[in-house]
């Protein structure tokens, strides 16, 4: 049988992960290389791409590593041109970087706002600039952005800056779509909620709880209505969906990946 993305060429950015297990972009990129895609795998580093690259050796298909940051328009264009070069196309464009910073609007400092906005808002918008006259040239493609349930309700912390940045990612999404629809480009949106990615150890718990992973695992899962936090593979299951032909009357919609917690506390 053939893989649900046969014969197209994916671009997913942040493709590797802060560490070792399934990260968002990781699982994104395994996943589709297993579907048939063949997947230009993004990152700011090489290192965090080496497990993404010996996971799809296990699970089968084909991908290409490629060292980009996606906050700079030149190194994007640079980016577009040697998927192309490499593959042929851009049928599929995932943009997958993110992170957040905690404080709330008087204590957070300008630069790091400044680099938020940047990191979480520019990095898709550099992404879709490049890579939609490509998908116009093409006939069609389906773009995959990466929200956050922060960016639709408060999270348990103040983090300003990544809240409106993935709030920005929302509406960016809806508007593309529309502009785009009549040239055969889709743009959907998948919206992670409390997630077990490599980030929480490698990052949050350092942010939020002083270093105590267990605490804010417990934290994080209290919140949620399924009693378990998902991992990167349930937000590459979505992504997987509105990539595939099987969406191709979906754009501009959203999918929450959230074992329900949004609803509960809307």
């Amino acid at each position: 049988m053939p893989g649900r993305l046969e014969g197209k060429v994916a671009l997913v950015t942040g493709a590797g992960c802060v560490g070792p297990g399934w990260g968002n972009g990781r699982a994104t990129a395994v996943l589709f290389a297993s579907e048939g895609a063949k997947v230009f795998a993004v990152d700011i580093a090489g290192e965090p791409l080496r497990e993404t690259i010996e996971r799809v050796a296990d699970y089968g298909g084909t991908i290409k590593p490629y060292l980009c940051s996606v906050t700079d328009s030149a190194q994007v264009a640079k980016m577009v041109q040697a998927c192309l070069d490499a593959f042929g196309a851009v049928d599929i464009l995932v943009n997958n970087v993110g992170g957040s910073m905690p404080g709330g609007a008087a204590e957070m400092s300008e630069d790091v706002w400044d680099k938020q906005m940047e990191y979480n808002v520019k990095s898709v918008f550099l992404c879709c600039k490049h890579v939609i006259p490509v998908m116009e040239r093409q006939g069609g493609g389906a773009i995959v952005n990466t929200s956050s349930t922060s960016g639709t309700r408060y999270s348990g912390n103040p983090q300003v800056a990544y809240a409106a940045a993935k709030a920005a990612i929302l509406q960016f999404s809806r508007v593309t779509a529309v502009q785009y629809a009549p040239k055969g480009i889709r743009v959907n949106t998948v919206i992670p909620g409390q997630m077990h990615t490599p980030m929480v150890e490698a990052r949050l718990a350092k942010q939020r709880t002083g270093g105590d992973v267990e605490t804010l695992l417990k934290e994080r899962t209290a919140r949620i209505p399924m009693g378990f936090m998902g991992d990167g593979r349930d937000v590459a299951y979505a992504s997987l969906y509105l990539a595939s032909d099987e969406a191709r009357f979906v754009t501009g919609a959203e999918i929450l990946v959230d074992g329900g917690m949004t609803v509960r506390n809307a």
